[in-house]
């Protein structure tokens, strides 16, 4: 035991004495070993009683404080068979906390300095890239120049350590590509052209000449289309025949350069030799329009016939079609019919169309002596090519060229032989045949194609819009507004069906459905000058002038020269007493349109309230040019110089009018009063001729009022015949209204001072009195009138 070693307190080492050796454990030396031997002679064996040691305290200790017993040699680290209070099994020393933080890399050296800045300028044009693919161009080139400041301090940056020989070439390359295309992008075309200038003419940078395609777009883009021909070619002379695409889209931009000069020789060299090397529809359409334009009949239908081969490289509808009952099958191809490659081939199958159909449209009238015969070829064409669809369209395009041509026999018999073809075909066919025959107001046969089209095809909105149109035109708006509700449950967005149907309701008096469908209708026509028009009508309806005056200012900055919608606003605020506003808006319909009756008297009106009657003369002597045979313009015209204190003028005016109208009453009772006051000898003729005219007028009553009683007692008999009935009636309309005008006639002994409250004739209300108010129901009943002009119906006619 004096030779085991304690382990003290205030021992630094604890592993101390690992090494040393212990007797007590040589079995050689149990032979001597006197206790050993004692035990082994005695009976019972029995163990002397322990002695505490040192060794022993201390573990004494250490199990009270609750603190871990030190790590010796001979009991390994965590391991105990004596559970220690107060602490957890913990081998690895975790609960002594985090390890302290690793000592930091020294960025002052310059290789690290350099490899920073380098992940700085990466990062840059990163973030260069992203702002472009948001369309936020002014922070892509933000971030493009300071990328290409920070490469510039990097270069010198390894100039001044020596490793100059060491620089990034490809980031070089990266940050002045990068730079050129965002000046591009920004329209910097100088710039641009720069810096594709200084990757261009450094050797040292592989494939640069390729950048030359991107100068010509450039320089394409500026309409220098011969500098652009220029490097294109020089692209291609740098581009290896390996790449065959690139160098055939270069061709192509060559060939339309060409075109944009108007040297369309040179454009057919380029295009012919795509279509010989790998054709394509897009090359195929601008060959033919080559051709055209210098009027090569027999190349244009080489040409088109080259375009209906092109082959398309997708493939057939039917492996979309489920052929058998197998379940994991028909999802598959579920899943595969509208997913992203099959939209794909429906998106270059439907551009290939297009270009056919226009191309056949395009050159049906030349290719032969008539257009109708080129449109028959083309059809022949067609119908042996991979698009036999189409052939019947064309026969669609053929019947509108014949409209367009206001040749409608030829239209009407070339959609006739659409009704024995396939259902599709008989549809379009019956739709375009009914708005024929609406459009010609022969609407028993609109009816009668719009039911062939709804029978042909209950789904087709167009063909429920005409059946609509033609039960509106019979006032059947109930039953019209039905078929347009059909319509937009089959096409959301049939916009002729809901403009329809707001008019619908709007002449069935429900007025706020009416504006619920105009307003949806305006959510998707934002422009629609015809939609603001009805919700400024819609809310006038209402009594709702606020709303009604808004939507005509929306109007107003669609269609800032329409007279007719300006002579409303005006008409709005003149009923809510702004004169100043209403007076401006009519003054600019009438700077627009200056024919307009209503417009030329409020303007008059105006001014004559506004004691300007010289500028009323001249809205006045226009209206007299545009209705010289009514006499109340004229009677206006020289009512003004009277009340300008112009009698002369006055005087001349009323002679000229009298010439004009000798019979005309009022005219002859100013000529007497003017010639009375100033003095004149023709007072003495003008008064016979007045009492002469009055005498008359006395007469032709007499006769109207006789007539009239004998008319009464023979309708009350029952004698009299049809003819005479109707001869009777006339007489007597006419004596009605002689008479009506007879009592507005003013007292002979009446002034006509500027005082008078009422100045002129018996023919019409004369608004010259300050006291005296214009009519408001003019303007309104014009808008009347014309409402159903405004109101046009959403007709569908195929788009071409």
């Amino acid at each position: 035991m004096e030779n085991i070693h304690l382990a003290a307190e205030d021992d630094d080492d604890l592993y101390s004495g690992y090494n040393d050796y212990n007797p007590t454990f040589d079995s050689e030396e149990l032979d001597n070993d006197v206790g050993f031997q004692q035990a082994v002679r005695t009976s019972h064996g029995r163990r002397p009683p322990l002695i505490k040691h040192a060794s022993t305290c201390l573990l004494d200790y250490c199990v009270k404080e609750g603190a871990a017993r030190p790590m010796t040699a001979v009991r390994a680290a965590g391991y105990s068979s004596t559970f220690t209070r107060g602490s957890a099994f913990d081998p690895l020393g975790q609960s002594r906390g985090p390890a302290p933080p690793l000592e930091g890399k020294i960025e002052d050296t310059p290789d690290e300095k350099i490899k920073i800045l380098e992940k700085k300028v990466n990062d840059l044009i990163e973030e260069s890239c992203l702002a472009h693919a948001h369309m936020d161009l002014q922070l892509a080139l933000e971030k493009a120049k300071d990328a290409g400041r920070k490469e510039r301090s990097l270069v010198r940056q390894k100039e001044q350590t020596g490793t100059a020989d060491h620089i990034n070439l490809d980031l070089t390359y990266s940050v002045l590509f990068n730079l050129a295309n965002q000046y591009a992008n920004n329209d910097m075309n100088t710039e641009a052209l720069n810096t594709y200038q200084v990757i261009v003419k450094n050797k040292m940078f592989n494939n640069a000449g390729r950048l030359k395609v991107n100068m010509a777009n450039i320089y394409f883009k500026q309409k220098n289309y011969l500098q652009a021909i220029k490097f294109y070619r020089m692209a291609l002379d740098q581009i290896s025949s390996a790449h065959t695409k690139m160098r055939i889209r270069i061709m192509q931009n060559v060939g339309v350069a060409f075109i944009r000069m108007g040297q369309y020789s040179d454009a057919i060299i380029s295009f012919e030799h795509i279509m010989s090397e790998s054709p394509n529809v897009k090359t195929g359409f601008n060959l033919i329009l080559c051709y055209y334009a210098i009027g090569d009949r027999k190349m244009m239908k080489k040409s088109f016939q080259k375009l209906i081969c092109v082959p398309l490289g997708i493939d057939e509808e039917d492996k979309y079609i489920s052929t058998n009952d197998d379940p994991h099958g028909s999802l598959v191809i579920e899943a595969i019919r509208n997913d992203q490659l099959h939209q794909m081939e429906r998106d270059r199958k439907g551009l290939a169309e297009k270009y056919i159909m226009t191309s056949a449209k395009l050159i049906a009238p030349a290719i032969e002596s008539t257009f109708a015969a080129g449109f028959d070829w083309c059809v022949d064409m067609v119908k042996g090519s991979q698009y036999v669809e189409l052939a019947n369209d064309l026969e669609i395009n053929k019947a509108i060229t014949y409209l367009r041509q206001k040749d409608f026999k030829q239209a009407v018999e070339t959609l006739k032989a659409f009704e024995k073809k396939d259902s599709r075909v008989k549809s379009t066919a019956a739709t375009n045949l009914s708005f024929l025959y609406f459009l010609e107001k022969d609407y028993d046969q609109a009816d009668r194609y719009a039911d062939l089209a709804m029978n042909v095809d209950r789904y087709n909105p167009a063909a429920l819009v005409n059946k609509g149109n033609t039960v509106f035109v019979k006032q059947d708006y109930e039953k019209a507004a039905e078929f347009y509700k059909e319509a937009l449950r089959n096409d959301c967005s049939c916009t002729e069906a809901l403009y329809n149907l707001g008019l619908a309701q709007k002449r069935l008096g429900r007025l706020e459905e009416a504006l619920d469908c105009f307003l949806k209708l305006h959510a998707i026509l934002r422009n629609s000058a015809q939609v603001m028009y009805q919700l400024a009508n819609l809310y006038e309806l209402l009594e709702d002038s606020h709303q009604a005056t808004e939507w005509l200012m929306q109007l107003i900055s669609v269609s800032p020269t329409d007279p007719r919608v300006l002579a409303k606003l005006g008409e709005l605020y003149d009923n809510e007493g702004d004169k100043s506003q209403a007076f401006q808006y009519y003054y600019e319909s009438f700077r627009y349109f200056p024919s307009n009756i209503d417009v030329i008297e409020w303007l008059g009106a105006y001014y004559i309230d506004t004691q300007f009657c010289e500028k009323a003369i001249q809205y006045f002597e226009r209206a007299t040019l545009i209705q010289p045979t009514q006499v109340m313009w004229q009677l206006m015209v020289a009512s003004c110089y009277r009340r300008s204190g112009n009698y002369q003028k006055a005087l001349e005016t009323y002679k000229d009018i009298h010439r004009k109208f000798p019979e005309n009453v009022e005219c002859l009772r100013f000529l007497v009063r003017l010639c009375t006051d100033m003095g004149l000898k023709e007072v003495q003729d003008y008064a016979t001729k007045l009492k002469k005219v009055e005498k008359m007028k006395e007469i032709r009553e007499q006769r109207v009022k006789s007539g009239r009683e004998s008319s009464g007692r023979s309708r009350r008999d029952g004698s009299v015949s049809s003819d005479s009935g109707q001869s009777g009636h006339g007489t007597s309309a006419k004596g009605e209204r002689l008479s009506a005008k007879l009592k507005t006639l003013p007292g002979s002994n009446e002034p006509y001072e500027a005082s008078a409250q009422r100045d002129v004739d018996a023919s019409y209300v004369d608004p010259l009195g300050p006291q005296m108010e214009r009519p408001k129901t003019t303007a309104k009943k014009h808008m009347a009138e014309d409402e159903f002009a405004d109101e046009e119906l959403g007709d569908d006619l195929l788009p071409e």
